[in-house]
């Protein structure tokens, strides 16, 4: 399950994602965000759908690669739909006891859990079609923007943190796969026994961690790493006309969700 989190990881490709700044394609997954969460009607979720579907072919990601990312999250899926299916007020359209499922609490739980599909999509298509060197260099642009004092030191750690979580997933399932062959169960069905055996997984894990954050400081000391002041790049971002077109559709996006959020 762990091999199964793509959020971090970078796939090579020629799209015309790939090809976009990085910049362009933060701003674009914030107002897709913002889009998605004013969707509230079944006409809205499907023209978020196909919008969705065509940025999906449109990036060249394998879709199994994506579909691998929304399988860690099915317990809180599940949950999600649960909890709305049974707490929802409305007309119900089955009842046991006290438990009931009403149409309008299906309705919802439905629009959930595909809101949390879509946005987890969207964001692992943000870091498998940008490189992490260049996702810190578009976050740090847009944050000296909004005249943010620190915008280097919290690009870097931001970044620092995206491009460490395939790394320490790796490391995961190399432990685990040591204490496999030591007698350890990671199989089990029962759910309490798999939350006790992840405990002593913990322990190596967070030294591990620490020991490549160590290794992490002492090569950027030695290469002279002294902040964001007075650095300069060998490529500066620059926008392309692809990026003013992709800025287009994206608020041309949030403009039909509002007006079917509207009922127009």
């Amino acid at each position: 399950m762990l091999k199964d989190i793509t959020i971090g990881q970078y796939i090579p490709g020629d799209s015309a994602l790939h090809k976009m700044d990085p910049r362009t394609k933060i701003i674009a997954v914030v107002v897709y965000m913002i889009g998605l969460f004013l969707a509230n009607t079944q006409s809205a979720y499907l023209f978020v759908t196909i919008f969705t579907a065509c940025i999906i072919i449109l990036s060249q990601v394998p879709l199994i690669m994506l579909i691998r990312g929304i399988k860690p999250l099915w317990i809180i899926l599940l949950l999600t739909l649960g909890l709305h299916i049974f707490m929802t007020e409305g007309i119900p359209i089955w009842q046991w006891g006290i438990l009931k499922i009403t149409a309008e609490g299906l309705k919802m739980g439905l629009f959930m859990v595909l809101r949390l599909i879509y946005l987890v999509l969207i964001t692992s298509l943000l870091t498998l079609t940008t490189t992490p060197i260049l996702l810190t260099d578009g976050i740090e642009n847009l944050l000296k923007r909004m005249f943010v004092p620190v915008a280097h030191e919290l690009a870097m750690m931001m970044t620092i943190a995206l491009r460490f979580i395939p790394t320490l997933i790796e490391e995961a399932e190399k432990i685990m796969k040591a204490q496999m062959a030591r007698g350890a169960d990671f199989e089990s069905k029962s759910l309490l026994a798999r939350a006790k055996s992840i405990v002593p997984l913990l322990v190596p894990l967070f030294l591990s961690a620490f020991r490549r954050a160590d290794d992490l400081a002492m090569a950027m000391e030695a290469r002279c790493y002294r902040g964001g002041e007075n650095r300069s790049r060998m490529k500066e971002l620059k926008l392309a006309a692809r990026d003013a077109i992709a800025i287009a559709i994206i608020l041309c996006f949030a403009a039909v969700s509002i007006l079917l959020r509207n009922g127009v």
